[in-house]
């Protein structure tokens, strides 16, 4: 996810001295800067027992946004959004016999490629943003850990920290993947498609994706059986390109664009 102004990465806070290894290796691996206690305003990053978390001091401001693979709204679609029947795994072609290996161009928090995980395909989910990238890794880890679904999640979801465009194009024919998946920030002029308080937090340091086109042009050439684009059901298509066929759910539009 490419960033519109640049504020610089938050700092990283760890109060727990047994903890302070890991953070300590946050911190080298993604730039983020030590913090000694909690900054007056604005973002940033608490290490603790439950994982990473994105902070903001300030009223009114949304509670920890974490990447948390097993419990709360991700725990709950894994186990009922519907299996293979569900949208998502419809539009990147997943049926009886066939699991895509897909790339996750744009990860963000992961989910919809935790989700495609658990369905049975190999899903490398690829975030730029170093924050968010931090956070997905730390989910993962913590993820790997859990005896129900620890095993499964190390043998299908990987995590690339870097340019999913760079990413793709420096694979040969035999390692691109069946599907590439986009789901783009939204302008942030849209303010109705952006509901939740985390998501307009990560857009306030993240940004509004400015390469989309570009991306999707590198998708088209890469994804050996389609490319999947993510958008709200209302929206236009991106940059204007008419898919192959859309799959529709309530609030979700998903364009698929046949490479085959």
């Amino acid at each position: 996810m490419p960033v519109d102004t640049d504020p610089g990465p938050p700092g990283l806070l760890c109060n727990d001295n047994a903890l302070n290894r890991q953070a300590e290796l946050y911190r080298q691996r993604f730039g983020f800067a030590r913090l000694r206690t909690p900054p007056k305003t604005g973002f940033y990053l608490h290490y603790s027992l439950q994982g990473l978390a994105l902070c903001q001091q300030g009223p009114d401001q949304p509670g920890p946004v974490r990447v948390d693979f097993v419990e709360g709204a991700i725990g709950h679609r894994r186990r009922f959004g519907g299996g293979r029947g569900q949208p998502l795994a419809r539009a990147t072609g997943m049926k009886s016999g066939f699991n895509p290996v897909i790339c996750d161009a744009t990860a963000g928090l992961g989910r919809d490629g935790f989700v495609l995980a658990s369905l049975g395909s190999q899903v490398t989910l690829c975030e730029r943003s170093p924050l968010l990238a931090a956070l997905l890794e730390d989910g993962l880890q913590r993820a790997a850990l859990d005896s129900e679904i620890g095993d499964w999640v190390t043998q299908y979801l990987s995590l690339h920290a870097g340019d999913s465009g760079d990413w793709l194009k420096s694979l040969d024919n035999k390692q691109r993947p069946d599907v590439v998946y986009m789901d783009p920030m939204y302008p942030s002029g849209k303010a109705h498609v952006l509901v939740k308080k985390e998501m307009r937090a990560l857009q306030q340091l993240i940004g509004p994706d400015q390469d989309s086109a570009d991306l999707l042009d590198i998708a088209l050439q890469t994804a050996q059986r389609r490319v999947v684009v993510k958008r709200p059901g209302r929206a236009d298509w991106l940059t204007d390109r008419k898919p192959s066929m859309s799959i529709e759910s309530k609030k979700t539009r998903y364009d698929v664009y046949v490479t085959l």
